[in-house]
């Protein structure tokens, strides 16, 4: 690179040292893809940015610049993201960023192949495929073709070790975490655009543990990338993600993945109003956690069968799973859990309870409220800042049931901060969770507690 021409060029942007030319460099494009960010630093050290330049873009002291200088590495998400924006990097040399390449040939394409397909065949699509990869036969029809073609990637790397893997996974932690607090409609292009930097990494060379472990690790990602979706409205990308991430944890031989991506399937066709089909779903994902003997996964898939027995009017089977469930939960070996299943701790236990018999008490004898109430409250009370999302849904589950039960004034009360709670989230379920709660308040529109509840309720949809 040229220092006066590249780094200090008169079109860099006003106010910052560093040309947008500097990141073309082939040498610079190369520890960019890689993400080593020691050799982005010495790179720009070698053409005259200093150490505190350096810092005060990236908002890192000068003691971190130069531990990151002498082959301190950096992986967790977010700072590699402050990095990029602060240096001025676009996202997408590193494989942080949602760019038109990636939105066309991942989302786009599933979008656009599965568009006129009637929403039950596509269902059925999948239940072939959920059970070829579980059972090793198609149970339910035909195999599926593909899902999705392949990404636009930058450079692979020709050989992958552990660490390369861990990015991944570091990845994937930090943008979970944003899913659980903001939202779905927060992280899902970034999320989207850190498969087209992982997915690249299979065509690299690497020992069997190492081809292994990025098997599982990019299936999490590609569930993460499936839930995002969903989580979003986005269906059809949704189940495209989920089929990869089925067939990629299938590779790694991880029965745990195989039964928790089976379960957030079922759970966007439990959204989709479409119980048997999701009990189908659960169904496999149980043989795959029984083979596994991860009682923690036997228990989540459980308590959402019972969901969708609930959801059939049967509530004989749904209280039979909620106790198995349960059962299944406190054998669980809670020390030692997989990443994706962390979530389900005794709070979403509670949750489930709750969830449950709500929708019993709407559907089959509102006598069910009297358990829901205490589970949902006992629910919201343990949830953090970091579990946002859920705390809204349990909010208007609680609403629900306090109008059913005729308390008004209380329910239009819990109703307003489950409103509240929404505000800053970006999730498309939010307004499919609220829909118990609309119609309740709606029902009861000769009250003006009732009716400001519902009046409010119909602002929010229309925001």
């Amino acid at each position: 690179m040229d220092a006066n021409k590249t780094v200090h060029s008169p079109d860099a942007r006003q106010g910052h040292p560093i040309s947008p030319a500097a990141w073309e460099q082939k040498e610079m494009r190369a520890v960019l893809a890689a993400r080593e960010i020691s050799g982005v630093y010495r790179l720009l050290r070698r053409e005259g940015v200093s150490q505190r330049q350096i810092a005060a873009m990236t908002g890192q002291s000068q003691s971190e610049v130069s531990e990151i200088l002498k082959g301190r590495q950096v992986m967790a998400y977010d700072v590699l993201a402050r990095i990029a924006d602060g240096l001025g990097v676009p996202r997408g040399y590193m494989g942080l960023a949602y760019d038109e390449a990636t939105a066309i040939s991942v989302v786009g394409a599933v979008d656009e192949q599965q568009a006129e397909e009637d929403e039950s065949v596509k269902r059925r699509k999948f239940l072939a495929h959920a059970a070829q990869v579980t059972m090793g036969a198609a149970v339910f029809g035909p195999t599926s073709e593909a899902w999705a073609s392949s990404p636009a990637r930058t450079p692979a790397p020709g050989r992958i070790g552990m660490t390369d893997v861990r990015l991944v996974e570091a990845a994937t932690r930090a943008l979970r975490a944003l899913d659980y607090q903001y939202g779905g409609g927060f992280c899902r292009d970034a999320v989207v655009a850190q498969l087209s930097w992982g997915q690249q990494m299979l065509e690299s060379s690497a020992v069997d543990v190492v081809k292994s472990r990025l098997f599982v690790a990019l299936a999490d990602l590609h569930s993460l990338a499936g839930w995002t979706s969903f989580d979003t409205g986005l269906v059809d990308s949704a189940r495209g993600h989920f089929a990869n991430a089925l067939d990629l944890a299938k590779q790694g031989e991880n029965h745990p993945l195989v039964a928790n991506v089976l379960y957030r399937m079922g759970r966007v066709y439990l959204h989709e109003n479409a119980p048997n089909d999701a009990l189908k779903l659960f169904q496999l994902g149980q043989i795959a956690a029984q083979e596994a003997g991860s009682e923690l996964a036997v228990s989540i898939l459980c308590a959402n069968e019972a969901w969708a027995y609930a959801l059939m009017g049967n509530a004989e089977q749904a209280m039979k799973l909620l106790g198995r469930s349960k059962s299944e939960f406190d054998r669980a070996d809670h020390d030692n859990v997989e990443t994706w299943a962390k979530f389900f701790n005794e709070t979403d236990v509670h949750a489930m309870i709750g969830t449950v018999h709500t929708v019993l008490a709407q559907k089959v004898d509102v006598a069910h409220t009297k358990y829901a109430i205490p589970a949902l409250s006992r629910a919201i009370g343990a949830y953090g800042d970091d579990m946002a999302r859920s705390r809204t849904f349990n909010l208007s589950a609680l609403a629900t049931n306090h109008l059913l039960e005729g308390d008004i004034d209380h329910g239009a009360k819990v109703g307003r901060a489950a409103l509240d709670a929404a505000d800053g989230l970006r999730s498309h379920r939010i307004k499919d969770r609220m829909k118990p709660l609309k119609e309740e308040a709606d029902r009861r529109r000769n009250n003006v507690d009732a009716r400001d509840l519902a009046e409010r309720i119909n602002a929010f949809y229309a925001a």
